[in-house]
């Protein structure tokens, strides 16, 4: 056969059995570098399933069986012959269109037909890709398994992980073993997660990701339209940071030690208590030791922000990176920065830490979260913040933000490369990364978008309105994103914090009632006096917008605010600063630095009292000075009724 030539081997097939023997076989067969290429075509799809022969004896259908293509290790792929129009065999074609805006085909197909049904644990598989002449077709064998948090729990179309036996380069993408199927279920535009990923590679961020759209079949029943993109990892062709001395470090409650106790690659971080998970080294590689030295390498990086010592900070970490992923998060309004979720950041050996990649932008967009769990709606306001007009106060929608995202923004210079970063891209920002967005719509018009929605109708919202509404969306944000960036106050010059002084301690005493839960009508009222006193601070010269106020672990370190106040925090049984899932009693500041509304959980807090403890930090000159305000709650059963 020439390279150009197919041949036709049977059509129709229906009811038959096919037997090409070792003969035949050996006539076709190409050079040991190269695999023929079977195409199954089916009469009620559009599609071909690709496979590639290169070392069976036989290739067989048969009606008794309902098997197509019984390899050499007994793995079958049940697919039933009377839905076959014909199988051809070619020749690959080496020439590769690159066109990686089409939407393709993904075939899986599991070991004896078992239903993914877990995350937790991979199943055997063969993936058949069917490229289309954009790239080399592929069939491997691999695993799958589902994956995700809320992505998995809450919606019945399911994301993949898929786990080649073999590292595979898939529709041009570096060659790796693991990849993701992302659904994107919540997302009706299925175009927010690629949106950023093009953004971010367009803006300069390292290993950012990338999206090949495919239809997906699992054991020959259409899934619908899904994202394949890479899995964020170490490797030479994902985060390229070296084997012996490298790191990949995720912030991401899902994978810290609240919601995910059990694991050995996860800490609380010492300077903003944020949760944290270890993604590199992995398994035996990451002994305890290890991740405590990388505990306390990003500790020193906490350090810096918290004393907003920006040439501290900028020796530590690469700003522009900084700079950059914050703008990204703010322009999508992606709220997951704020808990925090899927918060990447590397670093290789004695270099910087770096920000990235990106991943997980389906809860951005103005998504109502009031409707988490069934919900698909987005767009609704171009005008809310995740870190608010000024930041480094945390005056937006999410104050509870860490203040490692923020704390920068009390430094000149980082104000400064802010704004000129954002008007470096502001002007051509829309204009090109929506340019991108087209070429993948042109695809997904031609019936990717009409099959997933007749697969998964999503509360009867029509595609093009919604991409429509998407578009407007981005638009009138980067409008009002331009002000609010712009608008950001260039804060005092301050010097660097070089030493810290705790200056004394006030015992406050409150009474909460049981039945009023959040609603409690007693505040934690502070002495304003007695503050500036032990400062050193008087009331004339005392400037409220120098004032931190943070929540206290029981050893004297810092814990994160959870609240939606400025400054607050939720606090376990222990005292101890935690989330709002399992927390007891709050302490939650808004304008008024000195009277502090507080509250408990009534489902959670059966103590008669609790202790916490709320520190005020001011900075003089170049010393940080610190009061403690040690809060005693009574908890009065009152008679009233909650439940």
């Amino acid at each position: 056969m020439a390279d150009s030539e197919t041949m036709y081997i049977f059509a129709p097939m229906k009811r038959y059995l096919l037997i090409l023997s070792a003969t035949l076989l050996a006539a076709l067969r190409l050079s040991a570098q190269e695999w023929m290429h079977v195409h199954l075509n089916q009469l009620s799809t559009p599609w071909t399933l690709p496979m590639a022969i290169d070392s069976i004896d036989h290739f067989s259908v048969t009606d008794e069986r309902t098997l197509l293509g019984e390899m050499a290790n007994g793995f079958c792929i049940p697919l039933s012959p009377e839905h076959i129009d014909s199988i051809t065999f070619e020749l690959p074609d080496t020439v590769e269109t690159k066109d990686h805006y089409r939407v393709f085909q993904l075939f899986v197909f599991t070991s004896n037909g078992q239903e993914i049904s877990s995350k937790d644990y991979y199943i055997p598989c063969y993936v058949a890709l069917n490229a289309d002449g954009s790239y080399d077709n592929r069939f491997v064998s691999g695993q799958i398994r589902g994956r995700g948090n809320s992505t998995w729990e809450w919606y019945d179309k399911k994301p993949y992980r898929l786990k080649l036996d073999h590292k595979q380069k898939l529709l041009g993408m570096g060659k790796a073993k693991n990849w993701v199927l992302l659904a994107n279920y919540r997302d009706v535009t299925d175009l927010m997660n690629t949106f950023v990923f093009e953004l971010g590679r367009w803006m300069g961020l390292p290993f950012t990701n990338h999206t090949r759209y495919v239809e997906l079949f699992i054991n020959n029943q259409y899934g619908g339209l899904y994202q394949l993109t890479e899995q964020v990892q170490q490797g030479s062709s994902r985060v390229d940071v070296s084997d012996e001395r490298g790191i990949l470090l995720t912030l991401d409650v899902d994978d810290g030690p609240n919601n995910n106790p059990n694991a050995t690659n996860n800490f609380w971080t010492k300077g903003f208590n944020m949760p944290a998970a270890v993604k590199f080294p992995e398994n035996e590689q990451l002994t305890k030791m290890r991740r405590d030295s990388i505990r306390d390498v990003f500790a020193i990086l906490e350090d810096a922000i918290k004393h907003k010592d920006f040439a501290a900070a900028d020796s530590l970490l690469d700003m522009e990176s900084f700079v950059r992923y914050l703008l990204i998060q703010e322009l999508v309004y992606n709220v997951e920065l704020s808990a925090p979720r899927s918060i990447f950041l590397h670093k290789d050996g004695d270099g910087k830490w770096i920000m990235g990649p990106l991943w997980d932008f389906d809860g951005g967009f103005d998504f109502d979260w009031s409707n988490m769990y069934t919900g698909h709606t987005f767009f609704t306001d171009y005008r809310e913040t995740v870190m608010g007009s000024n930041p480094v106060k945390r005056n937006g929608n999410y104050p509870s933000t860490p203040q490692f995202f923020t704390n920068l923004f009390g430094c000149k210079e980082f104000v400064q490369l802010y704004k000129k970063t954002w008007n470096h891209y502001a002007d051509s920002l829309i204009d090109h990364t929506w340019a991108e967005m087209e070429k993948y719509l042109v695809h997904l018009r031609k019936g990717a978008m009409r099959r997933e929605d007749s697969q998964w109708p999503v509360s009867r919202m029509n595609f093009e309105s919604e991409v429509k509404k998407l578009h407007t969306w981005l638009v009138n944000r980067v409008g009002f994103m331009h002000q609010l960036v712009n608008s950001i106050p260039d804060p005092e010059d301050t010097e660097p914090v070089v030493d810290e002084q705790l200056c004394g301690t006030i015992d406050v005493n409150v009474t909460m009632q049981r039945s009023k839960g959040y609603s409690q009508t007693n505040t934690v009222d502070v002495n304003r006096a007695a503050v500036l006193n032990l400062l050193g601070v008087s009331e004339e010269s005392f400037n409220p917008s120098l004032v931190t106020i943070v929540p206290l672990n029981t050893d004297g370190t810092e814990g994160q605010n959870n609240t939606n106040g400025v400054f607050g925090g939720w606090f376990n049984e222990d005292g101890n600063p935690r989330v709002w899932d399992g927390g007891h009693v709050y302490i939650e500041i808004f304008q008024d630095l000195f009277s502090w509304n507080c509250g408990l959980r009534q489902d959670t807090c059966f103590d008669e009292a609790h202790v916490v403890t709320m520190q005020i930090q001011y900075q003089v000159e170049k010393t940080l000075r610190k009061v403690n305000i040690r809060v005693h709650f009574t908890i009065e059963e009152d008679g009233g009724w909650w439940w």
